[in-house]
């Protein structure tokens, strides 16, 4: 039940996010900020046993204790960084 409602909350989502016109994407256009961002990533991956989405998904999934603490800091990081920044005043 479970894959079955995943499975079709993607279309979904994507049909949602297509009818909304105010949603506006932009992508940073240094180079280097991107290797950077890249090399950030990859360092990330190596220390967490596993990207963000392999535990979010999989990890999540089979209830695997690592994976719950992984899922739960990244997404813990991602609330602080984007909270910082908007006190800072940098445009998302």
């Amino acid at each position: 039940m479970i894959a079955l409602l995943f499975t079709a909350g993607l279309p979904l989502g994507a049909a949602l996010a297509a009818a909304n016109l105010d949603v506006e994407a932009r992508f940073p256009t240094s180079l280097g900020l991107i290797a950077v961002a890249g090399l950030i990533v990859g360092i990330g991956t190596r220390l967490g046993a596993g990207c963000t989405s392999g535990h979010g998904v999989c990890g999540l999934s089979r209830l695997s204790p690592r994976s719950i603490v992984a899922t739960g800091t990244f997404m813990a990081t991602g609330i602080l960084t984007v909270t910082l920044m908007r006190l800072a005043g940098v445009a998302l």
